[in-house]
């Protein structure tokens, strides 16, 4: 194996991952679940003390910065019920991915830093999935009925069943709910424009994929890489017509692409890269890795 690209199944259990691929001395490309330092941040001595292991990924806070916001802007502040707070619940992720903990807590302080009052009805785990998105919101919908003013996903997979189970309970998003996720999945951004979501938030699979793709390309160069390279995120409301979306992401992957193809030629001859993905079952990691597949094919030459 020349090169590794990885999500990892437990970030707990990075290190010793990381340290078997360093010792073999094949370059280690991180992936989606972020392994933190001993302070919670970009300090993780995996990463900093090893010059062939980086990270690729989007900084979860934003997206759930993003999602808060989507709430804030509206013109009653999801306020439906003008009791002068915001009653909401929470279906979240995997509780080990920092995404999950970080889309939590910041579209929550999103509105409290607009000044918004807020009350959590429920917040519970759907681990990424569709069906557990819908089971969690009807059974929340059944509790607390029209109290629930706001669904918060962690991802739109989990989105998509809550829709499912507001439609059930007679609820109508835009009207007496509103409902936010994120990824901008097709599916997704088409319902945000028809007013049955809320909104959502681009989670760049494109740009992203493409920057492990390039990073992994560099490394089997021999050029230097980064510690961390950062893909931007982008919130899709009603105002934001679905081609502005396909256009933002194009937009980021072809920055990504031009900022690191300048110094990373695809190389020559043939290599093994290794990609290990968790959960193939998410729509968010299956546009990813497909997307990776199809980025190394376009890089091919007959060198």
């Amino acid at each position: 194996m020349d090169a590794i690209i990885l999500n990892l199944v437990q970030t707990s259990s990075a290190d010793a991952a990381i340290d078997k691929i360093v010792e073999a001395g094949i370059p280690c490309i991180l992936i989606n679940r972020e392994p933190l330092g001993d302070k919670g941040d970009e300090s993780y001595e995996g990463i900093l003390n090893n010059a062939t292991v980086c990270y690729v990924g989007a900084d979860a806070r934003q997206s759930g910065t993003y999602q808060g916001e989507i709430i804030a802007e509206l013109p009653n502040h999801g306020d439906i019920n003008g009791d002068g707070k915001v009653s909401y619940i929470m279906i979240e992720g995997d509780p080990e991915n920092i995404d999950a903990q970080y889309r939590t807590e910041y579209s929550i302080k999103a509105l409290q830093d607009a000044g918004i009052e807020v009350e959590c009805l429920d917040d519970q785990i759907g681990n990424w999935a569709q069906a557990k998105g819908q089971e969690i919101c009807a059974n929340d919908l059944a509790k607390f009925g029209d109290a629930v003013e706001v669904v918060f996903c962690n991802n739109d997979a989990m989105a998509l069943g809550a829709a499912t189970a507001i439609t059930a309970a007679g609820r109508t998003v835009g009207k007496d709910i509103y409902l936010v996720g994120v990824d901008a999945l097709e599916e997704c951004v088409e319902m945000v424009n028809e007013g049955t979501m809320t909104g959502t938030v681009l989670n760049d699979a494109v740009g992203q994929s493409h920057a492990a793709v390039d990073v992994t390309v560099a490394a089997l160069n021999g050029q230097p890489i980064e510690n961390y390279y950062w893909v931007d995120y982008v919130k899709v409301t009603a105002e934001v017509e679905e081609v502005v979306a396909e256009a933002a992401a194009e937009g980021l992957a072809e920055a990504i692409d031009e900022a690191i193809l300048a110094v990373a030629a695809p190389a020559a001859g043939t290599y093994k890269v290794g990609i290990a993905i968790y959960q193939f079952d998410d729509n968010f990691m299956t546009l990813y890795r497909n997307e990776m597949l199809d980025y190394f094919k376009s890089l091919e030459t007959d060198d």
